[in-house]
């Protein structure tokens, strides 16, 4: 890792181009043993090792005991529920908890200086790892049209800088207004409202990539884009299917409610082409047995599904369960609640006429003796979780998919009953909040009528982009101008290099961030960082310690109050980014009270009440042990579509045929456990055996023998989807159990290869876990001429 002053200005010439991509540099791989447990003393180790690398052991080390306690601050990294009664006072957070905070709380900082020291070519330069350890932003800075260095700026111009560009468009919707899911409730609120009373739907959003297809396929089914379980549901069930998800590194704290449910006898059925550790066994820190023990064993049952065969397993396991039910009349299908709640019962049970086991089974790549031990668990039960994630959602068909879980529950009533329900299992924090506080490039019109209602504006009606959409718009030269609240967009993305042409036409880019990420190299003819402050630092306003809230996982809205000492004196926070933006753009023609907002949280948050059901006595409850519940008619009512008078479809979906070329694999992309979306905490991949290399393809051994390749050889990536190459070269071969024709790599490294046109239907979402490659053997060459025609 190179410190900030050992990074040394070579000045570019001038036709040269950040690259959008990390540096295709190998390290030295080591490959060891598949882990078969998650968590545990190791799991410690990591997080405290992560604290003295960021110099912040004591200032971090402090901050750990206050994290999602009940008096303190939410977790930056997943949307995990807190548990709604005890929460351990030792360590109430997992690694990559830990691993987050130590990021926000580290010591170092990146000051103007830094910049003036180092270029964007030469920043570009360093790998995701090493731009992510240089310190925390500290002041604002510009980047001139023509510039190679960020330079100081002051707040009061970079707000000028934002107003000037935005009111120079033709058109508002010719700006682009991206959020994180990190953004609290208050600030996404204030910023929605910002953004519509400047005239534009274009809210392209975090969740555009990893749960918009939960929220497309739910909401015409059960009547909420949301899951329908709460966190004590896990603690007395039945069962528990966890498909297309890997707990142990994506939600590390899940373990702990899976391990007591597991105590009480529920069962766990885990479907994945990978075998996760987390999936099979866990180490509880925080209990004795954990650390000097053997931990619990999670998995009753592996159902290694290969990539794209999930929707085949799942028809498997209804055409079973309706075998059972045909064998025992009653006992099986929940007939009352078909009969009740649903529609569309006969059409739905007539398909399996056309259906036989053995082709499903084929379809899906599990036997059919695995299957049939997959139905058995279920058949004769009826507190049923269904936990999925970014595996389902990431697929071109995922929105059938998801679906079909709907259907399961459906037969057997195990929907708005206590320890059964849908569970879409949401990555970043506060994602799901941003939605509800209406960050939606396609708002309803009773939303859009409230606000108008509230405020007396009218906000524009027609739908905005999603990420997709911008993309594509940024590159069409319909967009000038985008602004981004939080994240890595361009790593977050699909097909890097497209992505990155399109970045580089805008007038300006504008990025809200605590970090520096690869996304500000890749920037508009001028460019800001707008630094501003963690969820762990304290937020002083007129003299007065701020709170903000956040929504997890389960429709859970409770309060987060920041108790470090902010790591520089020029920090502004979101909401007052905001509310300074709105005042410098839309001047006197306002009809909001930006001035009020900014200077009181409390002032946003009885505005949310007015505007979004569920927020009555909004600052009052919030304020109360564990915060409160959202509404949610599916899970407290069994409610469900309005089409359909409160009840629920059963959805008629097809098998996908899917053939490759005789050279062709599917690839997905996956994190590593040193990983959170795109912030990369290190090299290793601990679970998998996998350490200080990412540049790997995870290979089942018949296909890298059949291929004429061996273990540890140099490859190179390609997809040839549109008809244009796309290539990721210089990866390694790594052997792996996974489903033959299937692999696997870690993203962003190969973003590059995922076609912007390669989405979900329905939801538009990039399918990154299906994606047709081919492989080659290195050619040397390759990286030199792919980096000169990015130039």
């Amino acid at each position: 890792m190179k410190e900030e002053n050992d990074i040394k200005e070579t000045r570019p010439e001038a036709n040269k181009k950040p690259s959008a991509e990390p540096p295709h540099e190998l390290l030295d791989l080591t490959v060891g043993g598949v882990k078969k447990w998650a968590a545990g003393v190791p799991g410690v180790v990591a997080s405290v090792k992560d604290l003295i690398g960021e110099k912040t052991l004591l200032r971090g080390g402090k901050a750990l005991f206050k994290m999602n306690q009940f008096d303190g601050f939410d977790c930056p990294s997943c949307a995990w529920p807190d548990p709604d009664d005890d929460r351990s006072p030792i360590a109430e957070y997992c690694e990559n908890g830990a691993k987050a905070l130590a990021e926000e709380a580290t010591t170092k900082k990146i000051t103007a200086d830094f910049f003036k020291n180092n270029s964007v070519y030469d920043l570009a330069k360093l790998t995701d790892y090493e731009i992510g350890h240089l310190g925390r932003l500290s002041e604002p800075v510009y980047l001139p049209k023509g510039g190679t260095h960020y330079q100081p700026i002051s707040w009061d111009d970079a707000f000028k800088k934002i107003a000037e560009h935005l009111n120079g468009l033709a058109s508002p919707d010719e700006a682009i207004f991206y959020t994180s899911g990190r953004t609290s409730n208050e600030a996404s609120f204030v910023y929605q409202l910002f953004v519509r009373e400047f005239g534009t739907n274009n809210f392209p959003d975090c969740s555009n990539m990893c749960h918009e297809t939960s929220g497309f396929a739910l909401s015409p089914t059960i009547g909420i884009g949301k899951g329908t379980v709460k966190l004590h549901d896990f603690y007395d069930t039945d069962v528990i299917v966890i498909i297309g998800q890997n707990p142990g590194t994506n939600a590390p704290r899940m373990l702990s409610a899976l391990e007591r449910g597991k105590k009480k006898g529920a069962k766990i059925i885990a479907i994945n082409p990978l075998p996760e550790a987390g999936l099979m066994g866990f180490r509880n820190p925080q209990q004795l047995s954990g650390v000097i023990g053997g931990g619990v064993n999670l998995g009753d049952l592996y159902l290694p599904v290969r990539i794209n065969g999930d929707l085949a397993l799942l028809k498997a396991l209804e055409l079973l369960l309706l075998d059972f039910e045909k064998k025992s009349p009653g006992e099986v299908f929940d007939h009352e609640f078909i009969s009740q709640k649903t529609v569309g019962y006969d059409a739905f049970i007539k398909q399996f006429d056309h259906y036989r086991l053995d082709d499903l089974a084929a379809a899906s790549g599990v036997s059919t003796a695995l299957l049939y031990e997959a139905a058995q668990l279920i058949a004769f039960k009826k507190r049923i979780i269904f936990c999925w994630g970014m595996g389902l959602t990431q697929q071109h068909n995922g929105v059938d998919m998801i679906r079909e879980i709907v259907n399961i529950l459906l037969l057997k009533g195990s929907i708005g009953k206590p320890g059964a329900g849908a569970c879409p299992v949401r990555g970043h924090s506060n994602v799901q909040g941003n939605r509800t506080m209406l960050i939606n490039h396609h708002p309803t019109a009773e939303q859009l009528d409230r606000l108008q209602q509230v405020f007396g504006f009218n906000p524009p009606r027609t739908g905005g982009y999603d990420v997709v959409n911008a993309i594509k718009a940024m590159h069409a030269g319909k967009v000038n101008v985008f602004f981004g609240m939080g994240g890595n967009f361009l790593s977050a993305t699909p097909d890097t290099t497209y992505t990155a042409e399109a970045m580089r036409k805008l007038a300006l880019t504008a990025f809200v961030s605590i970090k520096l990420n690869r996304g500000h190299l890749i920037h508009g003819k001028e460019s800001l960082i707008l630094p501003t402050k963690s969820r762990s630092e304290i937020d002083m306003v007129k003299g007065e310690k701020q709170f903000v809230s956040t929504e997890n996982s389960m429709g859970v809205v409770e309060w987060s109050k920041g108790m470090l000492k902010p790591i520089s004196d020029d920090l502004i926070n979101e909401t007052q980014i905001v509310c300074r933006m709105a005042r410098a753009t839309i001047g006197n023609r306002t009809v909001v009270d930006w001035q009020r907002y900014h200077d009181s949280y409390d002032a946003v948050r009885d505005d949310i009440e007015k505007c979004i059901a569920g927020f009555e006595d909004y600052n009052i409850r919030v304020k109360q042990k564990g915060g409160f519940y959202l509404p949610n008619a599916a899970r407290d009512e069994q409610r469900f579509a309005k089409q359909f008078n409160g009840r629920a479809p059963f959805t008629l979906t097809t098998v996908p045929e899917n053939t490759l070329a005789p050279d062709e694999y599917l690839m997905a992309t996956t994190r590593t456990h040193d990983q959170f979306n795109t912030t990369i905490y290190g090299l290793d991949d601990r679970y998998r055996g996998i350490f200080n290399e990412r540049r790997v393809v995870m290979m089942n051994e018949k296909d890298i023998a059949q291929a004429g390749f061996k273990p540890g050889d140099k490859v190179d990536l390609f997809n040839y989807d549109d008809g244009i190459e796309r290539v990721a070269p210089l990866f390694i071969i790594v052997p792996y159990p996974i489903p033959e024709r299937n692999t696997m790599t870690y993203f962003p490294e190969t973003n590059v290869l995922v076609s912007v046109n390669n989405v979900v239907k329905g939801s538009n979402m990039p399918a990154s876990k299906y994606v047709k490659i081919k492989i080659k053997k290195h050619d040397p060459d390759l990286p030199m001429r792919k980096a000169s025609t990015s130039r």
